[in-house]
């Protein structure tokens, strides 16, 4: 089984990058996905509670025109926040290096779902032993870019 950091490691991480892209205006944190490599792109939620902006970082890649990414939380069991706050309002905002621009997100169909999961088991190799940590299916999410 792959070793995973420790909680407060994985959240850290998170909050310093979030951080980084922030102080420096946008100019780091962003990276476009390749085919062997994840994009980082930030996703800026409705909060289901508050009714306030709560944005994060997250890891991409592209089907068509549509983002995936995971709703993982650093494989901590619970939800992460962005994903409870997309499924109370699924209208969104993403940034990435070559913009932002508005999306709506819906977790995979159970058709979607294998084919999605295999092209992130192939730039995460330890994908389905992080997943195995969590109790509950982690959702596949699609962020479809709107219209403007």
């Amino acid at each position: 089984m792959a070793t995973l950091p420790p909680r407060w490691v994985v959240t850290s991480a998170w909050k310093i990058h979030r951080a980084l892209f922030r102080v420096s205006g946008g100019r780091f944190g962003l990276r476009p996905p390749r085919s062997d490599r994840y994009g980082l792109a930030q996703l800026t939620t409705t909060g289901r509670k508050s009714g306030l902006d709560r944005s994060v970082m997250f890891a991409y890649f592209f089907e068509g025109d549509d983002l995936v990414t995971m709703a993982m939380n650093g494989w901590d069991p619970n939800e992460p926040a962005w994903w409870l706050n997309l499924q109370a309002t699924p209208q969104a905002t993403v940034t990435t290096v070559d913009g932002t621009f508005g999306v709506t997100g819906r977790a995979a169909l159970e058709t979607e779902r294998p084919q999605l999961w295999d092209r992130w088991r192939a730039l995460d190799k330890n994908l389905d032993d992080w997943a195995s940590r969590r109790p509950t299916e982690t959702a596949v999410v699609i962020l479809t870019p709107t219209e403007s």
